[in-house]
């Protein structure tokens, strides 16, 4: 080409689109419409909801919670574990299902920020829902009001400490609606040995521990649009309350009830005096 020729851009388009439709195919492009239909199925999505605690349930229990056959149950089942959602493990003659990995809870967690609340048509699941956004299991950590508020106590108490300079756990500018956070403001603070030591967590001994699961993580709480710690760390903190009674698991898929020991140590520990008083209770001694 001389100087001064004019350049045709219309080539130099046509070239750049079929690159990048190359490099796409050879990159392998994720299919999210393939996900989406099996999360998009009613029953099947109350089949992962179900499953979003961690917990194996047999298919039995998961033809129930979903409303439909056992037949049918059976088929949606096939179809989560080709797409490595769910696996099956065998106790005896006994088969139970469970969530293939916590991502797959963290994108439940995630979708929930964006699906619009069912309407409540009766005194039992206005119950349910309250219980829900009280106190749950987001896979094996703590959610909901009880869950962002030990966040931000253990933000004020020194456990944890921002590294954008604000002390809030409230949702930032640049957070997308979306769990878990893909980056966060925290790191453990000077007093996280000791607070986290009187809440039953041996911190040393969790650190030890070989895992490839990062020891601080954050989801977005769907129902409290705060952050709320996952990882390893808020898994730790879950299991420690419920070993000590604080919180037991309930029935009711997901909800958790705080007894009313677990309600005066973190009202002692954590001085969660307001949040606890808002919060239904069993009678845990």
């Amino acid at each position: 080409m001389t100087p001064g020729s004019p350049v045709n851009t219309s080539a130099a388009a046509e070239v750049s689109a079929r690159d990048t439709v190359a490099m796409t195919q050879r990159l392998g492009e994720r299919d999210v419409a393939a996900i989406a239909r099996l999360f998009g199925d009613p029953a099947r999505a109350r089949i992962l909801m179900a499953l979003a605690d961690g917990r194996s349930l047999a298919a039995s229990v998961l033809a129930d919670e979903a409303g439909v056959s056992p037949s049918a149950t059976s088929g949606h089942l096939v179809q989560l574990r080709e797409a490595n959602l769910v696996v099956v493990e065998r106790s005896g003659r006994h088969r139970y299902h469970r969530l293939a990995r916590p991502e797959v809870a963290e994108a439940l967690e995630a979708l929930a920020t964006l699906a619009p609340a069912q309407p409540i048509r009766s005194l039992r699941e206005h119950t349910r829902a309250a219980a829900l956004r009280d106190a749950r299991t987001c896979y094996d950590h703590l959610a909901g009001r009880i869950g962002v508020e030990v966040t931000a106590a253990l933000v004020d108490r020194g456990a944890l400490e921002s590294t954008d300079g604000v002390r809030d756990t409230r949702r930032r500018a640049g957070d997308a609606l979306s769990a878990p956070l893909p980056t966060h403001p925290y790191r453990l603070g000077p007093a996280a040995g000791p607070t986290l030591a009187a809440l039953g967590v041996d911190l040393d001994e969790l650190r030890a521990q070989p895992s490839r699961r990062p020891l601080l993580r954050f989801c977005l709480d769907w129902s409290e649009q705060r952050h709320h710690l996952g990882g390893r760390l808020g898994a730790a903190l879950l299991t420690a309350f419920v070993e000590r009674g604080w919180i037991t698991r309930t029935r009711r898929r997901r909800v958790l009830d705080l007894t009313d020991r677990g309600a005066r140590y973190l009202q002692d520990e954590l001085g969660l005096d307001s949040a606890v008083s808002r919060v239904h209770r069993s009678s845990g001694a």
